[in-house]
């Protein structure tokens, strides 16, 4: 087959050859006639050469062709793959005095591709019970009342971004349940429906919720790693990172731990076992727990319940049961600076700060509420707990303050009765209402 085609190419190039030479000798015979003398046929000097030359040139000229058109007929099989390309390469031969050079031939295609579905985001799953899902959506917190009233009793708060069920909506009002907290808030203030669906899935947050009565919290993933705080049951805790790496861990290792911290830790056993810890945020700390005992869940702020100042709570917990609140707590001092602090709520936590409404930590905030009311604190926690006497577990009583750290005092809170304090946490939570004992208090100190 190939011979034929080789024939019938040498065909074409000698027809097209002796065409060639009949035009050119035309043209000479006809110069000759139209200078009206007769000359003296002269050899053409090397007509045979340049025919075998012409001949050569032309059918590479042909099969350079060839191997274009070639190129660009993509085959079937490759115009579903989407891109063919190939790249042919022909000797040619240049003429006398030159060398030979090699022209490549590059054809590429490409097909456009089928259009593929943008797959649908991952919805998370949130851990809050609702058939009508209500948002709040406020710049620091809003009142729970007891009854669709402005001068009804507030039973609770919610800060922005909490979640709520909600049950109705009638004249301005929606009666709603959020955490142990039902009453009714000021509709204006909620996102209900798809807008807090959609909304719920930007801000909830992946939290751990302890599933025993205490737990002891680490300075590394490890139970032979010192034991960093411990905390309890009653409060929910930020995880700031779930997958724990070894490349990740030597590097919070050589920024955040101390040797004498390794001591005693087997740590190819700890890299082994990364899977069964999360890290967590406790306030402005970090440290980490074991899987065993945790929920993880992602949860939305939900409605803090908000009783009269000095109204007794009984605890479960190690030491025995609190007291109830002395009536002296219920005095118009630490009402008024009570109230005053819950002003504040949903507000930013900013470390270093001392505004209560731009930003603040935990001892800006203590000191400038205690401040109002005319009592001097120390700018740090450790300074305010040993400027302030201490009291002892089950004697605590409303303005007092509660002191929390790992060997040392690095936080503080303002106790408002019912179990419950008040205070700057973290970045993330700002100002916030937390169970007294969310975590180990070191130290219980009185101002007033």
């Amino acid at each position: 087959m190939e011979d034929n085609m080789d024939k019938n190419k040498l065909h074409v190039v000698i027809g097209m050859a002796v065409a060639s030479l009949g035009v050119i000798c035309l043209g000479h015979v006809v110069s000759a006639g139209n200078d009206w003398s007769t000359q003296t046929e002269k050899p053409l000097a090397g007509l045979a050469v340049s025919f075998d030359k012409y001949c050569e040139d032309a059918l590479q000229d042909m099969e350079l062709e060839e191997a274009s058109e070639a190129l660009t007929k993509v085959p079937e099989q490759d115009k579903a793959e989407g891109v063919t390309q190939t790249n042919a390469v022909v000797q040619q031969t240049g003429t006398s005095g030159q060398s030979a050079q090699s022209t490549t031939v590059q054809a590429t295609v490409t097909a456009t591709p089928a259009p593929t579905a943008t797959p649908a985001p991952k919805k998370i799953k949130l851990n809050l019970v609702y058939d009508r899902l209500g948002v709040v959506q406020v710049k620091n917190y809003v009142n729970v009342r007891k009854r669709p009233s402005e001068n009804a009793k507030i039973v609770g708060k919610m800060t922005n971004n909490s979640g709520c069920h909600v049950y109705k909506i009638k004249k301005g009002w929606a009666k709603i349940v959020s955490g142990g907290v039902r009453g009714f808030v000021k509709a204006s203030y909620l996102i209900t429906d798809e807008k807090a669906e959609a909304k719920a899935q930007k801000v909830a947050t992946l939290r751990a919720t302890v599933t025993t009565e205490t737990l002891n919290v680490r300075y590394l993933p490890s139970t032979k790693a010192n034991v960093f705080d411990q905390i309890s049951a009653d409060e929910d805790y930020k995880i700031t990172r779930e997958k724990l790496t070894k490349g990740w861990l030597d590097e919070y290792i050589r920024k955040n731990v101390k040797k004498s911290q390794l001591k005693g830790i087997d740590k190819e056993k700890m890299y082994a076992d990364l899977n069964n810890w999360v890290m967590i945020a406790i306030d402005d700390d970090r440290a980490f727990v074991s899987k065993d005992f945790i929920k993880m869940t992602y949860n939305l702020n939900r409605a803090v319940s908000i009783k009269e100042v000095g109204q007794s709570k009984k605890s479960g917990k190690k030491g025995g049961s609190r007291s109830q609140d002395r009536d002296s707590g219920s005095s118009s001092g630490a009402s008024s600076l009570i109230s005053y602090a819950m002003q504040f709520l949903g507000n930013r936590y900013v470390y270093g700060g001392t505004s209560l409404t731009s930003g603040t930590d935990c001892s800006g905030f203590t000191m400038r509420v205690f401040q109002r009311f005319g009592h001097s604190l120390p700018r740090t926690s450790g300074a305010q707990a040993s400027a302030t006497r201490s009291v002892s577990q089950g004697s605590e009583r409303p303005g007092d303050l509660f002191f929390y750290g790992s060997g040392h005092v690095s936080h503080v809170a303002i106790y408002i009765g019912n179990g419950q304090i008040i205070h700057a946490s973290n970045p993330s939570d700002g100002i916030k209402i937390s169970s007294a004992y969310y975590r180990k208090p070191i130290k219980i100190g009185r101002v007033l």
